[in-house]
């Protein structure tokens, strides 16, 4: 594992730079297509200017999940320090439930954000939109399944433990 100080200094520079990336594609896709003329792209039928939303949002798209790939690498990192710092014993399992529950709270955050900017292209922006929320439902359903998974473990290891005590705790009586 890399140590944090080099994963801090390799990631919030990249974070940076892709967030700013991000606003800048969504700028360009906010102010230059109502300049282009209504010319139509011939082949496929779509205004030049909704062809050139379409790019620059997708651009902006790639950018944006370079920076929350980077985001919740560094979330990982602080999460590690404050745990650290707290006194807390980190284990894998309820770190990788935290970090489920925040991929579940992304996703939702996500979708909401992202759907209604895909109701607006012209003929295909419905289907995109309810693909998308689709796709986000069976991602959220998939991390939902193994958080309960991994909190069923969790539960399962603590009880085994709370009887392994009890058991010991009444053997040292019976013994004494």
């Amino acid at each position: 594992m890399k140590d944090k100080r080099e994963e801090i200094r390799q990631r919030l520079p990249r974070l940076v730079t892709n967030l700013i990336m991000a606003i800048t594609f969504w700028l360009i896709s906010a102010f230059i297509p109502p300049t282009l003329p209504s010319i139509v792209v011939p082949g496929i039928d779509i205004e030049a200017s909704t062809l050139f939303w379409i790019l620059t949002m997708f651009t902006m798209a790639i950018f944006l999940i370079r920076a929350l790939t980077d985001a919740l690498a560094l979330g990982d990192v602080l999460t590690d320090a404050i745990t650290k710092k707290l006194g807390v014993k980190e284990e894998q399992a309820s770190k990788r439930a935290a970090r489920e529950l925040v991929y579940i709270i992304a996703i939702v955050l996500l979708v909401t954000a992202v759907a209604p900017i895909l109701l607006n292209i012209q003929d295909v922006g419905y289907y995109l939109s309810i693909a998308i929320t689709y796709i986000g439902l069976g991602l959220i359903i998939l991390f939902i399944y193994d958080l309960g998974r991994t909190i069923y473990k969790i539960i399962e290891e603590k009880a085994e433990s709370l009887a392994d005590y009890v058991s010991q705790t009444k053997q040292n009586k019976s013994s004494e």
